[in-house]
């Protein structure tokens, strides 16, 4: 039976505009979620889809996205409504139309991005959990970073590394890097920024005018070297993004250490939800940190 009804009943309610789907074609919606891009008159809808038992991880999406969409910096896809029908989970999103960076768009991204990365809070954390990926993700808020990374980011998928049987070196060393994690924060103690939390190539764009836009967050307050960090992971941004970024917010020293240090968090993950192959580049990770503080 087509959720579509259900869908276009419940956009109908929540815009006060009445909305019938008549047309719907799949999109690709990543490793972890279906989509869809449905019409209805003149108005289209991007709309993600999953098992019943992941609406929280779409109401969280939905949260993240309002979270920096009231920082007004940077233009996110607003959030329109989230539910089930019958055994699936959806949301509606703001459907982005898309069209190629202009010369200044990559500068663009890097200095609403040090906009977003001024919106400050008092704790580092969330209000509450999201998703990195399909994992959990806690933010439980806290006012020491350093125990907020070791128990909710690196501790936290090292323990499902070890429930998922990823033993051996990598707990060994593992744990003796989570163990001197304040040595890499001796000289300094960052700021609770407003993170995307995902950022790689694959969760941004721009819209028809050429101005960036960010999706698929895994919003907190924190380190805002995190976000920066996972831009490197999968080959990098274009040098107009860092330049832009840098003249806006000038990063600190030590960065090129603790970068690697964020992006463990992301490879361990990789590792929690894909297998095996990344298990080497976690190793030589920890192995490169450990190198620094003994």
């Amino acid at each position: 039976m087509s959720i579509w009804p259900d869908v276009a009943k419940h956009i109908a309610a929540t815009t006060g505009r009445p909305f019938v789907v008549d047309g719907q074609h799949a999109v690709g919606g990543g490793c972890i979620n279906a989509a869809a891009v449905i019409q209805g008159g003149d108005r289209r809808y991007f709309v993600k889809l999953n098992d019943v038992a992941k609406l929280d991880m779409f109401t969280a999406e939905a949260a993240g996205l309002n979270e920096i969409a009231q920082a007004q910096v940077i233009r996110v896809p607003t959030p329109i409504c989230w539910g089930t029908s019958g055994d699936q989970a959806y949301l509606v999103l703001e459907h982005v139309e898309q069209a190629h960076p202009q010369p200044e768009s990559m500068a663009q991204l890097g200095q609403e991005l040090a906009q977003l990365h001024r919106c400050l809070s008092q704790h580092y954390g969330w209000h509450r959990d999201n998703t990195i990926g399909a994992t959990l993700q806690v933010n439980t808020p806290s006012t020491d970073w350093v125990d907020f990374w070791r128990r909710h980011r690196l501790g936290f998928q090292l323990e499902l590394a070890k429930q998922n049987s990823h033993g051996g070196k990598l707990q060994r060393r593992g744990e003796r890097l989570v163990a001197n994690l304040g040595a890499f924060f001796r000289a300094r103690t960052p700021v609770a920024s407003l993170l995307h939390g995902d950022l790689w190539s694959g969760n941004y764009t721009f819209d028809e005018h050429g101005y960036p836009v960010i999706f698929d967050p895994a919003v907190y307050y924190g380190d805002r070297e995190t976000d920066l960090a996972m831009t490197e992971l999968f080959g990098g941004f274009p040098s107009r993004f860092y330049d832009a970024y840098r003249e806006a917010y000038p990063l600190e020293a030590g960065y090129a250490v603790r970068k690697t240090l964020y992006n463990l968090y992301h490879v361990i993950n990789h590792l929690n939800l894909f297998g095996g192959g990344y298990l080497s580049q976690a190793e030589r990770m920890i192995d490169m940190l450990l190198a620094e503080v003994e």
